[in-house]
């Protein structure tokens, strides 16, 4: 990403990918102090058709875009953006922390948009960690950042029925989470050891299930922290180029010329 090795665990091996899910990223890497914020991270690009969504887990993550945002989050918040038809964003640390250095870690997932809202008006949704319901269970924590789950809904929106939850456990701990039926889930470690049924998982490994049952049953082996990614199967063909995602290759070689044309917007960074 933005020249970067990371982990990507989906798409792999033969999975491109998981309906509504398209991609996910895992960056883990501290960031060397005495840097510009302008010569780390990823530089103003275009999105069209999806919602690219980040976790923030270690650090922090400034966004800045085309309509005017920015905003810092910092570790146990999330940075949600519904591309619709076309926004420039930028992706990098914070000034302080480009300066200072620091453990930054994340994980970026993409997820599809129904083809009726791919050219609605884009939007941004910065939520700190205070905006983010969390449900206590024993001593391990689930926090709630879209859909509804045990009643606590999450605070932010999607174009399709998902739920997504950031779940931290202790060992020892015995977790019953609950997916709707007719929901595509998948669970991604980013480290420690847990038991699902008679599979052992440890750090970034991914495990997914397509429409199979409403609980995934949890052992915590080792203190972890993983997420699990949920939602209604769109069943529509995907077509992707870069950071368009579409639904034919026509609507991408036209997300393509729009960009370059400037039609999703013209992002200047200004730095002190």
């Amino acid at each position: 990403m933005g020249g970067h090795l990371l982990d990507q665990p989906l798409p792999a091996n033969g999975v491109n990918h998981i309906d509504p899910f398209l991609l996910i990223h895992h960056w883990d890497k501290a960031v060397p102090a005495g840097l510009r914020p302008q010569e780390v991270g990823v530089p103003p690009h275009p999105h069209r058709g999806f919602s690219p969504v980040t976790f923030i887990y270690k650090g922090d993550l400034q966004h800045r875009d085309s309509l005017g945002n920015n905003a810092v989050v910092s570790a146990g918040g999330t940075q949600w953006m519904h591309a619709g038809k076309g926004i420039t964003h930028s992706e990098r640390p914070s000034a302080k922390m480009a300066a200072e250095g620091g453990e930054n870690e994340f994980i970026q997932f993409w997820v599809n948009t129904p083809a009726r809202f791919k050219m609605e008006v884009p939007y941004y949704l910065p939520l700190s960690a205070e905006d983010t319901p969390v449900i206590e269970q024993g001593k391990s924590q689930i926090a709630v950042v879209a859909g509804t789950y045990r009643d606590v809904i999450g605070p932010a929106k999607t174009y399709s029925p998902q739920l997504l939850l950031r779940v931290s456990g202790e060992a020892g701990e015995h977790l019953n989470l609950e997916i709707p039926a007719n929901f595509n889930a998948l669970l991604y470690i980013l480290n420690g050891d847990i038991a699902l049924g008679d599979q052992e998982l440890s750090a970034k490994d991914m495990i997914w299930f397509n429409n199979d049952g409403d609980e995934l049953q949890i052992e915590v082996k080792n203190q972890t922290r993983f997420i699990v990614l949920s939602g209604e199967p769109i069943g529509e063909p995907v077509q992707s180029y870069g950071p368009f995602v579409m639904n034919t290759q026509t609507e991408v070689m036209q997300a393509i010329r729009d960009a370059q044309q400037g039609k999703m917007g013209i992002l200047i960074e200004e730095f002190d």
